[in-house]
């Protein structure tokens, strides 16, 4: 029970004693709810966010079943460091308040902080202006893949469905194509690490071409691929690297970086496998 919060909030209006004008109910009520919701966090996405000149910021807070009004006013507002946006998922800090006026309450808020996906995707954006900025993404920097590559090398996890669909897409249309696998985690606190030694070891073995590949997942369960460490060291291959991190919808920092980008892993076997047929009918 939090201090100074009443045990029964209702106990106090002697309903069946008193009858209420409006104003006296929407009064207590107001009364009622601060006591009760004095400093309380919810967790919402953000809508129709307002900036007037006041240098207020109002918005609505919305999950799948409900929405609740919220106003930040300037000074609190001054202290958020993210940019606030329709969509974006947020926890809030403040106590709930009542117009009386109107019979409508609100929250009023002393603190918002990107929430689950929201605080990772402030990271991402963040981090992609920067390597944007520094050039990284430049198409100067890409380099070509090999036409008919003999040797390449796969980063991947060595257990799973990625390694057994480039395995089968290579046998099926380039068998004479040598596939080495450099194993490394791709989920977890010890991938970033990982991936890391693992582009600096495959870079070092001459391949014609490497492949640097993950399944599907969330963004959190992907968010290796978007660390700086991983982006730099893919920057940093001499040899040309496809990157083919997540389903087709899913784009990584790392992707961006690559020489080229698969939209999954199977693709990025399908570009780096001539098929023997066609070499075959070209001779």
């Amino acid at each position: 029970m939090m201090a100074g919060m009443i045990k029964d909030p209702f106990a106090r209006l002697n309903l069946d004693r008193e009858v209420l004008t409006v104003s006296q109910l929407n009064g207590r009520a107001r009364v009622l709810l601060e006591d009760v919701f004095s400093n309380i966090w919810v967790e919402g996405e953000i809508s129709n966010l307002a900036r007037p000149a006041s240098g207020h910021i109002y918005f609505t807070l919305k999950d799948s079943g409900a929405q609740v009004r919220c106003a930040l006013f300037r000074n609190n507002a001054a202290r958020v460091r993210q940019a606030l946006k329709d969509g974006l998922a947020v926890k809030v800090r403040g106590k709930v308040s009542l117009f009386e006026g109107r019979g409508d309450y609100q929250l009023i808020l002393d603190t918002v902080e990107p929430a689950g996906d929201g605080a990772l995707r402030l990271a991402f954006d963040a981090l992609k202006e920067k390597l944007s900025a520094e050039g990284l993404f430049s198409a100067e920097r890409k380099v070509p893949l090999p036409a008919h590559p003999q040797r390449i090398g796969i980063i991947s996890s060595p257990t799973g469905a990625v390694i057994r669909d480039i395995i089968s897409v290579f046998r099926r249309r380039a068998p004479q194509v040598e596939l080495t696998l450099i194993p490394t985690a791709v989920q977890g606190r010890e991938a970033t690490a990982q991936i890391v030694r693992a582009l600096k070891l495959a870079d070092a073995r001459g391949f014609d071409a490497l492949i640097l590949a993950r399944g599907g997942g969330s963004l959190e369960d992907l968010w290796c691929f978007n660390e700086e460490a991983v982006a730099r060291a893919v920057d940093a291959c001499v040899t040309p690297i496809v990157s083919a991190i997540g389903h087709e919808t899913d784009v990584s920092i790392s992707d961006f970086v690559a020489d080229v980008r698969a939209p999954t892993p199977s693709a990025a076997a399908e570009l780096l496998a001539p098929d023997a047929s066609d070499l075959q009918r070209r001779v």
